[in-house]
Parts: structure tokens; C-alpha cells; sequence
């Protein structure tokens, strides 16, 4: 599920540097606990949670509350190398046809890896959810829109 409300404030110099990051706003985070929420109310108190290593990703992960998250540098955007595109989602797919998790799993990404993916553009803050065949394409089962 892609992030919601991650001003830009300057550009990103790199994964170690929250300062040099778009993060969270005060709303992105209230909406990540939202989410996190509704998690729970659906009945899943806990999930493994995978996240991209940028900070608004991790962050969000955070705030959901449901799992300890596991940085998967598969998640990160190549948003600036559209060029890696196939390889990368080439990449994330095959990771995710090897995993058994054993229940819930929630990604934390962002929307070029979730349409890469899916084929899906979300909204900001829309979870995609997805069921992985080992031969087939990703199945699209749902779309839940972004708390308000």
C-alpha cells in the first residue's frame, strides 16, 4: 500500500537521511494508525509487514502496529530509473512466489512498484490486495480506499 500525505520538501539524497526525505505528515500519520485500525477491526491484529527502506514507508509500517516490520529493499521506488522497472518488479514477483508467510502479509511500497505489480495505479493511501499465483499473474481481489 502506497503512503499518504508525504509532502516534498527537497529531494531525496539517499535511504540513511530522513531530513533529505519526503516523510509523513501529521495526517499521513493519523491516517497510517487509521489503517492499522481497520486492520484490526477486519481481524488482523498481527501480519508480517515488509516495508520499503525509504522513511515515510517505514514510518507507515510502523504506525499500522500490527507486526515487526523487515526492510525489503525490493519495496524501495524506482521511480527516478524507470529503466528498472521490469527487473525490478521481475524481482519482487518472483520473492513473493518463494515466500510462504502463513497468513496476513502487508507491503509497504510505493505506487510505481504497486502498479509495476498489479497494473493498478492507487490512490495515495489505497491498499491494493492481492493474491500470488505461482504461474499466473497477480490476482487483484480488492481495493480498499484510504481512511478519510
Amino acid at each position: 500500500m502506497p503512503q499518504r500525505q508525504a509532502p516534498a520538501i527537497r529531494p531525496a539524497s539517499g535511504l540513511g537521511d530522513c531530513r533529505t526525505q519526503r516523510n509523513l505528515s501529521e495526517e499521513g500519520r493519523a491516517q497510517s494508525r487509521a489503517i492499522g485500525d481497520r486492520f484490526r477491526a477486519n481481524g488482523i491484529s498481527s501480519a508480517a509487514v515488509y516495508s520499503s527502506q525509504w522513511c515515510r514507508c517505514l514510518d507507515t509500517a510502523r504506525l499500522l502496529g500490527i507486526g515487526e516490520i523487515v526492510p525489503l529493499d525490493l519495496l524501495n521506488s524506482f521511480f527516478g530509473d524507470s529503466s528498472a522497472g521490469e527487473e525490478r518488479t521481475a524481482a519482487l514477483l518472483a520473492w513473493l512466489r518463494w515466500q510462504r508467510f502463513g497468513g496476513p502479509a502487508v507491503l509497504v511500497t510505493h505506487q510505481v512498484n504497486i502498479t509495476g505489480l498489479t497494473g493498478e495505479v492507487p490512490d495515495s493511501g489505497e491498499m491494493i490486495i492481492v493474491r500470488i499465483h505461482e504461474a499466473d499473474p497477480v490476482q487483484v481481489i480488492g481495493h480498499v480506499a484510504a481512511p478519510a
